[in-house]
């Protein structure tokens, strides 16, 4: 029972159980680029561009300002053995503001800020899985300036200043010295990175781009370090520090648009298996693909979307207490492990000013298990269910 409690304890102090998408990062941050399945590499979205690729905040001709926000909603059930229950954290806010403004010269310069990614799992009220709460949130705040020459080639760069907030609470159980309560408190850092990108316009309608950002360091004080130090000592379980570092992500794109017609395909990957924190948990690079159709009828537009994403989530299946435990926290503590997603959108312009957009996104759901014998004896396993469905809505302005 020893042996039980501690890896349930392992698991449920930890739990952070994602709401978001690709890994724990969102498929796209502004409703044009949502309702395209993510795809905006190449293919321009207006002031929303700023973090998808800071080149194509030249294809603004005007000083445009946009702003929402997404009502994120993921549905997350876990079992393991007889215990079973739904996060309570479905319901999340997501912000999303972009300024960008044609400057003389060929140069164009933006700001943006966005929800971009995070993580948040609420288990009060359910004894069985510790009263658990823990949240992650990611935030950042973009400065882009774009050159666009006279020959279709346009290139960009985007600082970035992230925010992030960790928090992770239970109840450690009898069994391993409690109850008492585990916590290091709401741990902040913040972190320095850059995007940059380009794009080339054929002039035909077909447009290519790429992308490329950095890895964002962050560090939470004692936060990680805190929650697993007492059960650092099962065999096979990793070193963890308290770094959690944003991955390193790039990209390719292609945009086509003819008449109405609109077309977008990216690919891109997410280094999740050097990122700090997140290798440590054992996750995987990450491959993803977006294509999107978009129909420009001049007052309104209509878009459709899909999304498919590798899971980067490792799973071990191991004989190893540890890896057992390493499987129990990534499954309760960060099921992030969507795959596919459909998405659709519409706009309508008020006036050659005056747009509003809205976006619906739906994650198929992913089952996962993972067989735990070597904690719970034989036959045991975690198994989890993992869907979501988000809104965003919109207004753009053109000055």
């Amino acid at each position: 029972m020893k042996k039980i409690s501690i890896a349930a304890a392992l698991a449920l102090g930890m739990v952070s159980g994602a709401y978001a998408t690709n890994g724990d990062t969102l498929i796209g941050v502004g409703a044009k680029t949502r309702s395209m399945g993510g795809a905006g590499i190449a293919f321009s979205h207006g002031a929303e561009s700023t973090l998808v690729n800071p080149a194509l905040i030249t294809r603004v001709p005007d000083t445009e300002i946009s702003f929402g926000g997404t009502v994120f909603m993921p549905d997350i059930h876990t079992k393991v053995g007889a215990s079973e229950a739904d996060s309570d954290a479905d319901l999340s806010m997501i912000p999303a503001v972009a300024l960008v403004s044609h400057l003389d010269n060929g140069f164009f310069i933006g700001a943006g800020m966005y929800g971009t990614a995070g993580m948040g799992t609420d288990f009060r009220g359910n004894p069985g899985l510790f009263d658990m709460e823990t949240t992650l949130q990611l935030m950042q705040f973009v400065v882009p300036v774009a050159y666009k020459f006279n020959n279709g080639l346009s290139v960009g760069i985007a600082p970035i200043l992230q925010y992030g907030s960790l928090d992770i609470n239970y109840v450690l159980p009898p069994a391993f010295g409690g109850p008492r309560t585990v916590s290091d408190g709401q741990r902040q850092d913040f972190g320095f990175g850059v995007s940059a990108g380009l794009t080339y316009d054929f002039g035909n309608g077909l447009t290519i781009g790429a992308v490329y950002k950095s890895e964002i360091k962050m560090n939470y004080a004692k936060a990680l370090t805190t929650a697993t130090g007492s059960f650092s000592g099962l065999p096979g379980f990793p070193a963890i520090g308290d770094d959690l570092t944003q991955p390193a992500e790039y990209g390719i794109g292609i945009g086509y648009r003819n008449g109405p017609h609109g077309i977008a395909i990216d690919y891109k990957r997410i280094a999740w298996g050097s990122a700090a924190g997140y290798k440590d948990f054992g996750w995987k690079d990450q491959d993803v693909f977006s294509i999107g159709y978009q129909y420009d009828a001049g007052t309104w537009s209509a878009r459709i979307g899909y999304n498919h994403a590798s899971n980067p989530v490792k799973v071990y299946n191991s004989p190893l207490p540890g890896l057992a435990a390493l499987d129990m926290f990534n499954l309760l503590g960060f099921p992030a492990t969507m795959e596919n997603h459909l998405t659709a959108g519409f706009t309508y312009r008020f006036s050659k000013q005056f747009s509003a957009d809205l976006t619906a996104v739906y994650g198929f759901e992913k089952k996962t298990t993972a067989d735990i014998s070597a904690l719970f004896g034989p036959g045991a396993t975690i198994e989890n269910k993992h869907s979501e469905f988000g809104v965003t809505v919109q207004l753009n302005y053109r000055f």
